[in-house]
């Protein structure tokens, strides 16, 4: 039913359904479309993550997709007003909605995606795009969930002049290999995926907190000059690995604090939030979903423990 309501809405003026994706040039032959520190809304259209391409001799390699396929058949204007190259091959980097949904988009090629990211796709694709139905509206029309139709192989290969290496870690898309990474050796930037959150709060629907540290370590023993995070800015440094990890560590020992202290989840959601966060994008949004999300599990193994002799 959203789909189609959605779908009546295409006799709204073009202009409604477009998207203005200006490719940042990051380091040579490598760009990025940067989306807005927000949640999703009908103004912002989904274009809240960041996706970007790498121009290489053989053609252009995509690091997501973005949130409809609208975006995605925006995206490729855009970088053929870059280059005449066509686009070789696209990687997802885990199955979170304004990463893939423009999948669509480029059918034409080799989609490439971690297991985890194929099967939760496969399961959970229509589910999500409805719900992006109903909070963005007319920019989804024509959007179905397209999984990724390839394995990606991890390491470092060749790839049209370019040294690539492609890498898996856990943490915020699930646990295990639920989310990849790309990494372009010879620029040294570094695609991070939703494993970087950087002056935006970090998301949590699927976190696994202790593997999402084991990432963060990884990353900063990775040689990156750029680093490309899943929202917001890009950076020359490792500030934004630092600033979601504090956050993170804040969450948990937060969460934890508030469970020993016998606060239900009501009394948690209004709890005050440290000044140093204030700047984040969406901090108590995000806060409020990550107390659902978290807490009813952070609870009871705090019950449990008070509970063993």
């Amino acid at each position: 039913m959203i789909r189609l309501l959605a779908l009546a809405l295409m006799l709204l003026p073009a202009a409604a359904q477009a998207y203005s994706l200006t490719p940042q040039q990051i380091a040579p032959g490598v760009y990025m479309f940067e989306g807005v520190t927000e949640h999703f809304t009908r103004d912002n259209m989904g274009d809240i993550a960041n996706t970007g391409f790498i121009v290489t001799e053989d053609g252009v390699l995509v690091f997501d997709t973005g949130p409809s396929r609208n975006y995605g058949q925006s995206m490729r204007l855009a970088i053929g007003m870059v280059t005449d190259k066509s686009v070789k091959a696209v990687y997802i980097s885990h199955h979170h909605p304004d990463h893939f949904l423009g999948n669509q988009a480029f059918a034409d090629v080799p989609i490439y995606a971690l297991e985890h990211t194929i099967e939760t796709i496969r399961r959970d694709g229509d589910a999500v795009t409805d719900n992006l139905y109903r909070l963005v509206g007319t920019p989804m029309s024509g959007t179905e969930p397209l999984e990724p139709s390839a394995l990606v192989t991890l390491g470092r290969e060749s790839i049209g002049g370019r040294d690539i290496e492609l890498i898996a870690a856990g943490g915020h898309g699930g646990a295990g290999h639920a989310d990849l990474m790309l990494l372009d050796h010879g620029s040294g930037v570094l695609f991070a995926g939703d494993l970087v959150f950087h002056d935006r709060t970090p998301t949590t629907p699927n976190a696994h907190l202790a593997e999402w540290h084991d990432a963060l370590n990884q990353i900063e023993q990775l040689d990156f000059r750029v680093l490309v995070p899943g929202h917001g800015p890009s950076a020359r440094s490792a500030d934004p690995v630092q600033q979601t990890r504090d956050y993170l560590l804040w969450l948990e020992d937060h969460l934890q604090q508030a469970a020993a202290r016998g606060l239900d989840a009501a009394e948690v959601l209004y709890l005050e939030l440290p000044e140093r966060f204030q700047h984040m994008g969406v901090l108590e949004q995000e806060y409020r979903r990550s107390v659902a999300h978290l807490y009813p599990e952070i609870e009871r193994a705090t019950l449990q423990d008070a509970r063993t002799p």
